[in-house]
């Protein structure tokens, strides 16, 4: 895959994807992760291409600038668990601690991203787990198994076999949220679609799913800014 780089500030790059199905030039900025991709015909050239990115070089800036900020873990960085901001300290003992409004984690400082982590992906876990097994006991199917990732595309899926897949950023966001995700997938064990029907059955497990649904897509972009690399 070819890009094309915007100088500027900040620097934007375009990754080119040739589509042999594409009947025109298609420009989209990832409202999960800021990336840009313009999909174009296959044979395209290059060079329309990037007199295309830069015709619409306005309305990328435009759009990429609204989205958020990457935070680095570090003390000093606040971090929502559970949709409420915590301040991280410096802690004792083993493991992260929430204590009132601080997220206490034990050193050495160049580990408490990644102990962060691990704590954040143990904790998702924990709450993914649960809100499955009360959704599925509310339906009355269960599923075969659920796995975690660091997904861009989509908070969650349903496999034909029952499997469940979330991701583990949803620990960032309010509860209600992971919630519905969870019962959104569930119901998929039922209806593999998005039909009526469909959400008929999220609101019969959940009940009115439109604010979280919502809040994920207004918010959601934000559970990708936090950043646990060193």
């Amino acid at each position: 895959m070819s890009q094309i780089t915007l100088a500027g500030k900040p620097e934007i790059t375009v990754k080119l994807r040739f589509s042999p199905r594409a009947r025109r030039m298609s420009l989209r900025v990832s409202q999960l992760d800021g990336r840009v991709t313009l999909t174009v015909p296959k044979f395209c050239s290059h060079s329309e291409a990037e007199r295309f990115v830069r015709s619409k070089e306005i309305w990328l800036r435009r759009h990429v600038d609204d989205m958020p900020s990457e935070m680095q873990i570090a003390l000093g960085a606040y971090v929502p668990v559970e949709g409420v901001p915590h301040l991280i300290t410096l802690g004792q003992g083993r493991v992260p601690v929430l204590s009132g409004t601080d997220l206490e984690v034990p050193g050495p400082e160049d580990k408490i991203a990644a102990k962060l982590q691990a704590w954040f992906k143990l904790r998702a876990r924990e709450a993914l787990v649960a809100a499955s097994d009360h959704y599925c006991a509310r339906l009355g199917r269960p599923y075969s198994r659920i796995t975690l990732r660091d997904t861009r595309s989509r908070w969650g899926s349903c496999s034909s076999q029952g499997a469940l897949m979330y991701s583990w950023r949803l620990i960032f966001a309010p509860p209600e949220v992971l919630e519905y995700v969870a019962a959104h997938e569930v119901a998929h064990l039922a209806q593999m679609n998005h039909s009526q029907a469909f959400w008929d059955q999220v609101y019969d497990i959940y009940g009115d799913w439109r604010e979280p649904r919502e809040w994920l897509q207004r918010e959601g972009a934000s559970l990708h800014r936090y950043r646990f690399d060193a």
